[in-house]
């Protein structure tokens, strides 16, 4: 359920969701020693395969995107976190990226992104479920989206399993493949602006 706290999830402070526990993971924001995990994450052809305009091809991106990964959990409260794994023997693990952060202040959008020896088990669910969680329990109100690339299955399928679904198809803006398709999806209807300023870039 989207509106639920996820059972095993348990935060060190009550208003604060910087480091979460949930059944498998251990969850908190990515410090600068990160760095060299996530780059490698975001520069593995298997992982950036479905969505390429994602691929990190310096550690210079992943860099900023630690800083604004950084910015929006000081500024909004939630964003997203790096996952380890918390169980044996993989205990301590890059698992993936992932959680919810706010997009031009009107709606929470879910990302999540796996080492690819991590797919396949329900840790990205595990992952949207705790970013669902905190962000309900700091701004209750905003819809929640996702963004997808068309033929990516494999993210489609985590998506709809969260409950959200598909409100827009269209091109993929910023995409240079001109064939990209974005899909939109979202917990709720969109009417037509908010879904317009979500899809412009």
């Amino acid at each position: 359920m989207l509106n639920a706290m996820p059972e095993a999830m348990s935060r060190e402070k009550p208003e604060d969701f910087r480091n979460v526990r949930t059944s498998r993971l251990v969850l908190r924001p990515a410090e600068e020693g990160d760095l060299d995990e996530l780059h490698r994450l975001y520069a593995d052809p298997v992982v950036w395969g479905p969505d390429p305009i994602s691929r990190h091809e310096t550690p210079t991106q992943t860099a900023a995107l630690i800083q604004r990964c950084r910015d929006a959990w000081r500024l909004d409260g939630v964003g997203m976190w790096v996952a380890r794994s918390a169980e044996a023997p993989t205990a301590g693990t890059l698992v993936g990226f992932g959680g919810c952060y706010l997009r031009h202040d009107v709606t929470w959008n879910l990302g999540f992104r796996l080492s690819p020896p991590f797919w396949g088990h329900g840790l990205a669910q595990e992952i949207v479920s705790a970013g669902v969680a905190a962000a309900r329990a700091v701004r209750p109100g905003l819809p929640l989206t996702a963004y997808v690339l068309e033929g990516n299955e494999r993210s489609q399928r985590a998506v709809e399993r969260t409950g959200l679904h598909l409100v827009w198809r269209g091109p993929d803006a910023g995409n240079p493949d001109p064939r990209a398709v974005r899909l939109l999806y979202a917990d709720r209807a969109l009417d037509a602006a908010l879904i317009d300023l979500l899809t412009a870039d």
